[in-house]
């Protein structure tokens, strides 16, 4: 006789983080939340002019990124995700404020043309965070794939940006799991060197 396999821990804690995030957003026009996440994550990026930085387009209740895309615009190389098949790592195209833009997979907007770029640093969206800057993504594993081949070959710093009340206590991780260099939030900075 087998045993069943024991339920993914994951499932669980992204319904929690969800839930979280969804209550987040609602408020978040109240709260100033953005606006304040924004100014945190333009205060980290302040020495970074000249690097190539991925945004993303939010989707659903992600914290809204394109205001701190729009302002690094100027002084910096900005880019967002482009899925190339579901087990590929992503892609990376040229954004600019006002571009041609078209519907990708699971909703997502990307540019119709510009050149291909691989990004320094990467602000990725998530479902949930703990305070060692682990991430709790969807489960599609394109941010790890993606972490993984860019850090085999470069330094790049991966900064997640999210509302605070997407924060958990703990998340399990595997071998695959890339975490995050940074947690930005409306209500701070995390660094995992910190939490320790």
């Amino acid at each position: 006789m087998t045993m069943p396999d024991a339920p993914d821990p994951k499932i669980a804690l992204r319904k929690t983080a969800y839930a979280a995030r969804r209550a987040a957003h609602t408020t978040r026009h109240k709260t100033g939340a953005v606006r304040k996440a924004t100014l945190r994550l333009l205060a980290e990026l302040a020495h970074q002019r000249g690097a190539v930085v991925a945004g993303y387009m939010p989707i659903r209740t992600e914290m809204d990124v394109i205001p701190t895309m729009a302002s690094l615009s100027s002084r910096a190389k900005v880019c967002v995700p482009v899925i190339d098949g579901a087990d590929n790592p992503l892609l990376f195209r040229e954004w600019r404020p006002g571009c041609a833009m078209v519907e990708g997979p699971f909703g997502a907007w990307v540019p119709t043309t510009g050149p291909w770029v691989v990004p320094d640093i990467l602000i990725v969206p998530l479902v949930g965070f703990d305070v060692a800057c682990n991430r709790l993504g969807y489960g599609g594993g394109f941010y790890d794939r993606t972490l993984a081949k860019l850090r085999a070959s470069q330094y790049v710093n991966a900064i997640g940006f999210a509302y605070a009340a997407q924060e958990l206590l703990n998340i399990p991780t595997i071998v695959t799991d890339q975490p995050l260099d940074v947690i930005v939030t409306e209500q701070g900075v995390f660094h995992p060197k910190e939490s320790k």
